[in-house]
Protein backbone atom coordinates (compact mmCIF):
# COMPACT_ATOMS: atom_id res chain seq x y z
CA UNK A 1 0.00 0.00 0.00
CA UNK A 2 1.75 3.13 -1.28
CA UNK A 3 -0.02 5.61 0.94
CA UNK A 4 -1.60 3.75 3.85
CA UNK A 5 -4.55 5.54 5.46
CA UNK A 6 -4.30 7.21 8.83
CA UNK A 7 -6.91 6.89 11.54
CA UNK A 8 -7.85 10.34 12.76
CA UNK A 9 -11.22 10.50 14.44
CA UNK A 10 -13.64 13.29 13.54
CA UNK A 11 -14.06 14.05 17.26
CA UNK A 12 -11.79 14.03 20.30
CA UNK A 13 -14.47 12.01 22.08
CA UNK A 14 -13.54 8.99 19.97
CA UNK A 15 -9.88 7.95 19.86
CA UNK A 16 -8.53 5.69 17.12
CA UNK A 17 -5.13 4.16 16.49
CA UNK A 18 -3.61 1.20 14.69
CA UNK A 19 -1.46 -1.18 16.74
CA UNK A 20 0.02 -3.97 14.62
CA UNK A 21 -3.07 -5.54 13.01
CA UNK A 22 -5.59 -4.11 15.46
CA UNK A 23 -7.60 -0.94 14.93
CA UNK A 24 -8.50 0.39 18.37
CA UNK A 25 -11.60 2.60 18.64
CA UNK A 26 -12.00 4.03 22.13
CA UNK A 27 -15.00 6.02 23.36
CA UNK A 28 -13.51 9.00 25.17
CA UNK A 29 -16.18 10.83 27.15
CA UNK A 30 -15.11 9.86 30.69
CA UNK A 31 -16.74 12.86 32.38
CA UNK A 32 -20.06 11.29 31.34
CA UNK A 33 -18.96 7.66 31.70
CA UNK A 34 -18.38 7.50 27.93
CA UNK A 35 -22.03 8.22 27.14
CA UNK A 36 -22.53 8.44 23.40
CA UNK A 37 -22.95 11.92 21.96
CA UNK A 38 -23.91 12.70 18.38
CA UNK A 39 -20.32 13.24 17.25
CA UNK A 40 -19.31 9.90 18.74
CA UNK A 41 -21.99 8.01 16.83
CA UNK A 42 -20.96 9.78 13.63
CA UNK A 43 -17.25 9.00 14.03
CA UNK A 44 -17.58 5.21 14.03
CA UNK A 45 -18.78 4.51 10.45
CA UNK A 46 -16.11 6.80 9.01
CA UNK A 47 -13.32 4.94 10.78
CA UNK A 48 -14.66 1.53 9.80
CA UNK A 49 -15.08 2.53 6.15
CA UNK A 50 -11.39 3.39 6.06
CA UNK A 51 -10.40 0.16 7.83
CA UNK A 52 -12.49 -2.08 5.60
CA UNK A 53 -10.08 -1.83 2.67
CA UNK A 54 -6.89 -1.46 4.72
CA UNK A 55 -5.04 -4.76 4.51
CA UNK A 56 -3.06 -3.87 7.63
CA UNK A 57 -6.23 -4.10 9.75
CA UNK A 58 -7.08 -7.63 10.86
CA UNK A 59 -9.66 -6.70 13.53
CA UNK A 60 -11.27 -3.74 15.30
CA UNK A 61 -11.45 -3.43 19.09
CA UNK A 62 -13.93 -1.15 20.87
CA UNK A 63 -13.28 0.04 24.42
CA UNK A 64 -14.07 2.90 26.79
CA UNK A 65 -11.64 5.42 28.23
CA UNK A 66 -10.87 5.04 31.92
CA UNK A 67 -11.90 2.28 34.29
CA UNK A 68 -15.52 3.18 35.09
CA UNK A 69 -17.39 2.59 31.86
CA UNK A 70 -17.40 1.04 28.41
CA UNK A 71 -20.44 3.10 27.35
CA UNK A 72 -23.12 4.20 29.81
CA UNK A 73 -25.83 5.02 27.26
CA UNK A 74 -26.82 8.27 25.57
CA UNK A 75 -25.16 11.55 26.54
CA UNK A 76 -27.68 13.11 28.94
CA UNK A 77 -26.69 16.62 27.92
CA UNK A 78 -27.97 15.95 24.38
CA UNK A 79 -30.92 13.79 25.37
CA UNK A 80 -33.50 16.58 25.49
CA UNK A 81 -32.36 18.28 22.30
CA UNK A 82 -31.86 15.20 20.16
CA UNK A 83 -34.62 12.86 21.32
CA UNK A 84 -37.37 15.03 22.76
CA UNK A 85 -38.94 16.39 19.58
CA UNK A 86 -40.62 13.85 17.35
CA UNK A 87 -38.91 15.16 14.23
CA UNK A 88 -35.52 14.62 15.89
CA UNK A 89 -36.24 11.01 16.80
CA UNK A 90 -35.97 9.69 13.26
CA UNK A 91 -32.66 11.51 12.72
CA UNK A 92 -31.18 10.27 15.99
CA UNK A 93 -32.34 6.71 15.41
CA UNK A 94 -31.00 6.69 11.84
CA UNK A 95 -27.63 7.98 13.06
CA UNK A 96 -27.37 5.35 15.80
CA UNK A 97 -28.52 2.63 13.40
CA UNK A 98 -25.86 3.64 10.88
CA UNK A 99 -23.13 3.41 13.51
CA UNK A 100 -24.28 0.09 14.91
CA UNK A 101 -24.80 -1.49 11.50
CA UNK A 102 -21.36 -0.31 10.42
CA UNK A 103 -19.97 -2.39 13.30
CA UNK A 104 -22.27 -5.34 12.64
CA UNK A 105 -21.53 -5.39 8.90
CA UNK A 106 -17.78 -4.74 9.14
CA UNK A 107 -16.28 -7.69 7.24
CA UNK A 108 -13.39 -8.19 9.65
CA UNK A 109 -13.64 -9.39 13.27
CA UNK A 110 -14.82 -6.93 15.90
CA UNK A 111 -14.33 -7.22 19.64
CA UNK A 112 -15.79 -5.26 22.57
CA UNK A 113 -13.45 -4.98 25.57
CA UNK A 114 -15.69 -3.99 28.48
CA UNK A 115 -14.94 -2.43 31.86
CA UNK A 116 -17.50 -0.86 34.18
CA UNK A 117 -20.87 0.33 32.93
CA UNK A 118 -22.21 -1.14 29.69
CA UNK A 119 -25.70 0.31 29.58
CA UNK A 120 -28.28 0.86 26.84
CA UNK A 121 -26.38 2.02 23.77
CA UNK A 122 -23.28 0.42 25.25
CA UNK A 123 -24.96 -2.98 25.13
CA UNK A 124 -26.00 -2.24 21.54
CA UNK A 125 -22.40 -1.48 20.58
CA UNK A 126 -21.17 -4.62 22.35
CA UNK A 127 -23.72 -6.98 20.78
CA UNK A 128 -23.00 -5.52 17.34
CA UNK A 129 -19.47 -6.89 17.76
CA UNK A 130 -18.47 -10.49 17.06
CA UNK A 131 -16.84 -11.12 20.44
CA UNK A 132 -17.21 -9.58 23.90
CA UNK A 133 -14.77 -9.87 26.78
CA UNK A 134 -15.29 -8.17 30.13
CA UNK A 135 -13.69 -7.38 33.44
CA UNK A 136 -15.32 -8.64 36.61
CA UNK A 137 -16.40 -5.08 37.43
CA UNK A 138 -18.58 -4.79 34.30
CA UNK A 139 -22.29 -4.00 34.75
CA UNK A 140 -24.90 -4.52 32.01
CA UNK A 141 -28.43 -3.19 31.58
CA UNK A 142 -30.97 -2.38 28.85
CA UNK A 143 -33.14 0.36 30.41
CA UNK A 144 -35.44 1.06 27.43
CA UNK A 145 -38.57 -0.04 29.32
CA UNK A 146 -37.77 2.41 32.13
CA UNK A 147 -37.59 5.26 29.62
CA UNK A 148 -40.46 4.46 27.26
CA UNK A 149 -38.08 4.15 24.33
CA UNK A 150 -38.75 2.19 21.18
CA UNK A 151 -36.08 -0.48 20.70
CA UNK A 152 -35.03 -0.99 17.09
CA UNK A 153 -35.59 -4.32 15.34
CA UNK A 154 -31.88 -4.70 14.56
CA UNK A 155 -30.87 -4.24 18.20
CA UNK A 156 -33.50 -6.67 19.46
CA UNK A 157 -32.52 -9.23 16.82
CA UNK A 158 -28.84 -8.99 17.79
CA UNK A 159 -29.79 -9.55 21.43
CA UNK A 160 -32.08 -12.51 20.71
CA UNK A 161 -29.57 -14.08 18.31
CA UNK A 162 -26.89 -13.81 20.98
CA UNK A 163 -28.60 -14.93 24.20
CA UNK A 164 -31.94 -16.38 23.06
CA UNK A 165 -35.49 -15.05 23.37
CA UNK A 166 -36.03 -16.02 27.01
CA UNK A 167 -32.96 -14.28 28.39
CA UNK A 168 -33.47 -11.33 26.03
CA UNK A 169 -37.03 -10.77 27.27
CA UNK A 170 -35.89 -11.12 30.89
CA UNK A 171 -33.31 -8.33 30.54
CA UNK A 172 -35.55 -6.18 28.33
CA UNK A 173 -38.81 -6.43 30.32
CA UNK A 174 -37.22 -5.90 33.74
CA UNK A 175 -34.46 -3.43 32.74
CA UNK A 176 -32.47 -4.96 35.60
CA UNK A 177 -28.71 -4.72 35.97
CA UNK A 178 -26.55 -7.81 35.82
CA UNK A 179 -22.90 -8.36 36.67
CA UNK A 180 -20.21 -9.91 34.49
CA UNK A 181 -20.70 -13.39 35.97
CA UNK A 182 -24.37 -13.49 35.00
CA UNK A 183 -23.58 -11.90 31.63
CA UNK A 184 -21.17 -14.75 30.91
CA UNK A 185 -23.70 -17.36 32.04
CA UNK A 186 -26.27 -15.86 29.65
CA UNK A 187 -23.78 -15.76 26.76
CA UNK A 188 -23.77 -11.97 26.63
CA UNK A 189 -19.97 -12.05 27.01
CA UNK A 190 -17.50 -14.78 26.10
CA UNK A 191 -14.75 -14.41 28.68
CA UNK A 192 -14.41 -12.61 32.04
CA UNK A 193 -11.20 -11.67 33.80
CA UNK A 194 -10.00 -9.69 36.77
CA UNK A 195 -9.73 -6.00 35.83
CA UNK A 196 -5.94 -6.11 36.02
CA UNK A 197 -5.85 -9.11 33.66
CA UNK A 198 -8.19 -7.68 31.00
CA UNK A 199 -5.38 -6.20 28.92
CA UNK A 200 -3.63 -9.58 28.84
CA UNK A 201 -6.86 -11.31 27.79
CA UNK A 202 -7.37 -8.74 25.04
CA UNK A 203 -3.81 -9.34 23.81
CA UNK A 204 -4.57 -13.06 23.62
CA UNK A 205 -7.44 -12.35 21.22
CA UNK A 206 -5.74 -9.69 19.11
CA UNK A 207 -2.66 -11.87 18.74
CA UNK A 208 -4.58 -15.00 17.75
CA UNK A 209 -6.90 -13.24 15.28
CA UNK A 210 -4.07 -11.24 13.69
CA UNK A 211 -2.06 -14.43 13.13
CA UNK A 212 -4.89 -16.50 11.67
CA UNK A 213 -5.92 -16.63 8.00
CA UNK A 214 -7.87 -13.46 7.10
CA UNK A 215 -9.83 -15.03 4.23
CA UNK A 216 -10.92 -17.97 6.39
CA UNK A 217 -12.07 -15.64 9.16
CA UNK A 218 -13.88 -13.36 6.69
CA UNK A 219 -15.65 -16.35 5.15
CA UNK A 220 -16.69 -17.65 8.56
CA UNK A 221 -18.08 -14.26 9.54
CA UNK A 222 -19.98 -13.84 6.27
CA UNK A 223 -21.46 -17.34 6.39
CA UNK A 224 -22.56 -16.85 9.99
CA UNK A 225 -24.35 -13.67 8.91
CA UNK A 226 -26.16 -15.64 6.19
CA UNK A 227 -27.26 -18.23 8.75
CA UNK A 228 -28.74 -15.53 10.98
CA UNK A 229 -30.62 -13.64 8.27
CA UNK A 230 -34.26 -12.79 9.07
CA UNK A 231 -37.14 -15.01 7.99
CA UNK A 232 -38.89 -13.95 4.77
CA UNK A 233 -42.10 -13.76 6.84
CA UNK A 234 -40.72 -10.86 8.87
CA UNK A 235 -43.08 -7.86 8.93
CA UNK A 236 -40.64 -4.93 8.91
CA UNK A 237 -43.46 -2.40 8.54
CA UNK A 238 -45.11 -3.69 11.73
CA UNK A 239 -41.83 -3.48 13.64
CA UNK A 240 -41.27 0.09 12.48
CA UNK A 241 -44.84 1.05 13.38
CA UNK A 242 -44.51 -0.37 16.90
CA UNK A 243 -41.27 1.53 17.51
CA UNK A 244 -42.75 4.75 16.15
CA UNK A 245 -45.72 4.31 18.46
CA UNK A 246 -43.42 4.16 21.48
CA UNK A 247 -41.69 7.40 20.54
CA UNK A 248 -45.01 9.15 19.88
CA UNK A 249 -46.57 8.08 23.18
CA UNK A 250 -47.24 10.01 26.37
CA UNK A 251 -45.22 7.32 28.15
CA UNK A 252 -42.12 8.31 26.17
CA UNK A 253 -42.57 11.92 27.28
CA UNK A 254 -43.01 10.76 30.87
CA UNK A 255 -40.01 8.43 30.70
CA UNK A 256 -37.77 11.13 29.29
CA UNK A 257 -38.96 13.72 31.82
CA UNK A 258 -38.51 11.34 34.76
CA UNK A 259 -35.04 10.46 33.52
CA UNK A 260 -34.02 14.11 33.40
CA UNK A 261 -35.56 14.75 36.83
CA UNK A 262 -33.98 11.59 38.28
CA UNK A 263 -37.27 10.21 39.55
CA UNK A 264 -39.27 7.03 38.97
CA UNK A 265 -41.55 7.27 35.92
CA UNK A 266 -45.28 6.65 36.09
CA UNK A 267 -46.42 4.93 32.90
CA UNK A 268 -50.03 4.64 31.73
CA UNK A 269 -49.69 2.64 28.52
CA UNK A 270 -50.75 5.59 26.38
Amino acid sequence: MANPPTYESSTERVQAWLDAGTLHIRFNNPARHNALSVDMWEAVPRLLRTAQDDDRVRLAVFSGAGEKAFVSGADISQFEDMRAAREAVSRYEAMAEDALMSIHDFPKPTLACIRGYCIGGGVNVAISCDIRIAAEDAVFSIPAARLGLGYRYSAMKNLVDLIGPGAAKDLFFTARRIDATEAKALGLVTRVSAPAALEKLLAEYTGAIAENAPLTIAAGKAITREILKPSPELDQALCASLIRGCFESADYTEGRTAFMQKRKPVFTGR
